[in-house]
């Protein structure tokens, strides 16, 4: 899994502060859609700082969580007490066969070397009839981020890549039919970025740079960021991502 474990681990407490929740508004159609409940065996992948893990502990689950980058997975165990946290990627599951009745992937699964084998591995520690969900950024042109991370692209003479298939309307449901998986649901969900200042702003699009490269291209951020300018001072950037769920057979 491509994950970038180190490098994430450098970033995660600046990823808690500037982007921990910011998928929150997908979480309810995954655990709704996923039967998630009191007492379900729930597994977040990818779980970064903890914040989905601390969610599901709140709604009553019995919640694990995994994450490849080791300062990730240790802030997720300690704002989590009541849930297991442990490193690994979705590829290399460190869990037993037939584990949970749910996995969620939020934000992770394009991080995977082989789409394929990932959701094999999740239908492992699945147990029959268990389901997964997962979601991810829809394609860039739905996404105003997309704006300043492509000013931000030409101001270091590149290219933004292309959107990946699980970026485009109905590449989740395609993974997961080709992993074997009964697709039950998918959407589309508005997950707005709002942030109060230009600072924030600069942080956290360009969050793991150092400071000088920020001073540098904090310019090309904020202009790009202008249309998206609030009365109050801050930014507020429209963006959606995809979901869906599947039941393991």
């Amino acid at each position: 899994m491509d994950g970038g474990g180190e490098r994430w681990s450098e970033v995660a407490d600046a990823w808690a502060e500037l982007w921990g929740s910011f998928a929150a508004p997908v979480w309810e159609p995954l655990l709704t859609t996923a039967r998630v409940g009191p007492g379900a065996r729930v597994l977040d992948v990818g779980c970064g700082t903890g914040e989905l893990v601390g969610h599901l502990v709140r709604a009553g689950a019995v919640a694990a969580g995994v994450d490849p980058a080791p300062a990730m997975a240790g802030r997720a165990r300690e704002r989590n007490p009541g849930a297991t946290v442990r490193e690994g990627d979705v590829e290399h599951l460190p869990f037993a066969d037939d584990s949970f009745d749910a996995v969620l992937a939020v934000n992770a699964l394009q991080f995977a070397d082989d789409v394929d084998d990932a959701l094999a591995e999740v239908a492992r520690v699945l147990v029959p009839g268990g389901r997964v969900g997962i979601a991810s950024w829809a394609e860039g042109a739905r996404n105003d981020l997309d704006v300043v991370e492509r000013a931000v692209a030409a101001a270091y003479e590149e290219d933004v890549p292309p959107d990946g298939p699980l970026r485009a309307a109905g590449g989740l449901e395609a993974a997961l039919a080709g992993g074997g998986l009964d697709v039950v649901a998918a959407g589309v969900v508005d997950v707005p970025w709002a942030v109060p200042d230009d600072d924030r702003l600069v942080r956290g699009v360009l969050l793991g740079e150092d400071e000088a490269t920020m001073a540098e291209l904090a310019p090309a951020v904020l202009t790009a960021a202008a249309p998206f300018r609030t009365a109050g001072g801050g930014y507020r950037l429209a963006n959606a991502f995809r979901w869906a769920v599947a039941r393991a057979t």
